[in-house]
């Protein structure tokens, strides 16, 4: 039987996060990542609803790599009724064993403390997205590969992995299935490194595929060219600035590949004298386990040939609740590692909500950070934020790192795509903010590509991929796209913040007391 076949895209449609393509062939259905949204509240809640598409529908997942914004809804699927296989990389493999129980313990965490709130306020309790026992159960269905063969996927389909340079095992995915002129091949970028990482060789891939799936994480910004010891030298600069400012420095970080490169970078720092051996506190469970699938790896990822970079005298790991609280007493020149990365969740809040008000201490963002996200505001340089409900002012120097990213660039994503033409039917621009989306196509179509075949899907709208180019064929009903830019749990908070700021400012309790009686009243709360 031929027919044409079609994409659908239910994440990474509008935003960075949230990965997920439903493709339908004449063979079946599969699915191409199934990443959790991550950034502002409102972004978040996506994840708490039903999935667009009938979960018992497709027979298996490929899978390019393992952050959560790519796999971390998969406990989810299996939850609702998806009974497939996962096929991915060996080196992602790896690293789920130890991050989807760890996002499932998160679930069960966050859910646990807002159902305190709840019963506290009246509010109706909640059931988190999953539970730790829901992801130990879908490791058993996952199947590592090799990169660079063909592997069959189901009858009449067959896959190929390429390098993408961008994580541990991260991959480019080449997918071959029936079409009704023969063969269709679609090629999904996921994360495209930016090269010359220490452990992983520049990304690359085939060309002349039917179809390309292309990443814009960093569409239409572009960062100057560095070399590894450049890098390590910025870093050292920053760090002996936060030294001589008193310390500690606070720094949030992804678990996964951006704590290991900077444990690396600090451990030559160190060697070669540029730094003293300032305790490294790595406060991080999932982070400490991703280290050692790492150091199990070494032999075949460390391009450098550095010895041993994960086993210092003066790194620490802190493992415990306990021990990590200890940490809240911590001055002078110490570096703190804690997740997340963009300061929404995890170990980090705690410290910076103990930090942040002291001028002494630094923050070193070396990540993306999300719109609306608390790394974003931090960003951005506000004034005062609010953590665990408490409002914090922002005393501490907080400095950015642009040279850690785990992304190409707009010129590097460019010419990967440049290299991958010809491409016969299109190209779809996915995984990134809309600006960055249009200014991609904007560069794509300036280096001589036919504007009409590239695409800007929007969240939940379904393509047919035939032999004269990609055709919307169904846009959602209920779409379910939200304005990242800000939401109304980060108004609340900035209100909060102003109205506190307006009230303090009043010259007496008199002046006060009316002040709140306008509020009320403006509000129509008598």
């Amino acid at each position: 039987m031929s027919m044409t076949p079609t994409i659908s895209f239910h994440g990474a449609a509008g935003g960075v996060t949230g990965s997920c393509f439903l493709v339908r062939h004449a063979g079946g259905v599969l699915l191409v990542d199934c990443g959790m949204f991550q950034g502002s509240k409102s972004v978040q809640e996506l994840n708490y609803r039903d999935f667009p598409f009938d979960v018992t529908e497709p027979s298996v997942l490929l899978l390019t790599h393992a952050h959560i914004d790519h796999s971390g809804l998969i406990p989810k699927l299996y939850r609702h009724g998806f009974g497939g296989r996962i096929i991915t990389t060996r080196g992602t493999a790896d690293l789920l064993t130890f991050m989807l129980p760890d996002s499932g313990f998160i679930q069960e965490s966050e859910v646990r403390h807002l159902n305190r709130r709840n019963r506290q306020r009246g509010a109706r309790e909640v059931e988190p997205i999953y539970t730790q026992a829901d992801a130990q159960r879908v490791l058993s269905r996952i199947r590592p590969v090799d990169r660079d063969v063909w592997i069959d996927v189901e009858p009449g389909v067959r896959a190929r992995f390429w390098d993408a340079g961008h994580i541990l095992g991260s991959a480019s995915i080449e997918l071959e299935l029936p079409g009704e002129n023969g063969p269709v091949r679609i090629l999904f970028s996921g994360d495209i490194g930016p090269g010359d990482k220490p452990f992983h060789p520049d990304p690359h891939g085939p060309a002349r595929p039917d179809w390309l799936v292309v990443e814009s994480t960093y569409g239409g910004r572009d960062r100057p060219l560095i070399t590894a010891d450049e890098r390590r030298a910025v870093l050292g600069a920053e760090l002996k600035a936060a030294f001589a400012r008193g310390g500690p420095v606070l720094i949030p970080a992804f678990a996964v590949e951006r704590t290991q490169e900077l444990l690396f970078d600090l451990d030559l720092l160190f060697d070669q004298g540029v730094l003293p051996p300032v305790n490294v506190f790595l406060d991080s469970p999932l982070a400490i386990h991703v280290t050692q699938v790492f150091d199990r790896h070494l032999p075949e990822i460390n391009q450098a040939g550095t010895p041993a970079p994960f086993t210092r005298r003066n790194l620490h790991l802190t493992e415990d609740v306990e021990a990590s609280k200890r940490l809240n007493r911590v001055n002078g020149d110490a570096i703190i590692i804690a997740a997340s990365g963009m300061c929404e969740a995890g170990r980090i809040r705690h410290h910076l909500k103990n930090n942040l008000w002291r001028q002494s201490a630094t923050v070193l963002l070396v990540g993306y950070q999300a719109p609306a996200t608390l790394g974003r505001l931090l960003q951005e340089g506000v004034k005062r934020v609010r953590i665990h409900g408490e409002e914090v002012e922002v005393r501490a120097q907080i400095r950015t790192l642009d040279t850690y990213s785990g992304h190409a660039d707009h010129a590097h994503l460019l010419r990967w795509t440049l290299d991958r033409l010809p491409v016969s039917g299109g190209i779809f621009v996915v995984h990134g903010e809309e600006q960055e989306r249009q200014t991609m196509k904007g560069g794509l179509v300036e280096a001589g590509i036919d504007g009409g075949k590239i695409h800007i899907p929007a969240l939940d709208s379904q393509w047919s991929l035939t032999s004269l180019g990609g055709r919307e064929v169904a846009a959602s009903t209920a779409p379910r796209a939200v304005t990242v830019a800000k939401d109304w749990h980060n108004d609340y908070a900035a209100t909060m913040l102003a109205l506190s700021e307006k009230v303090r400012g009043e010259k007496d309790d008199a002046s006060r007391a009316a002040l709140l009686a306008k509020v009320r009243a403006a509000l129509g709360l008598g």
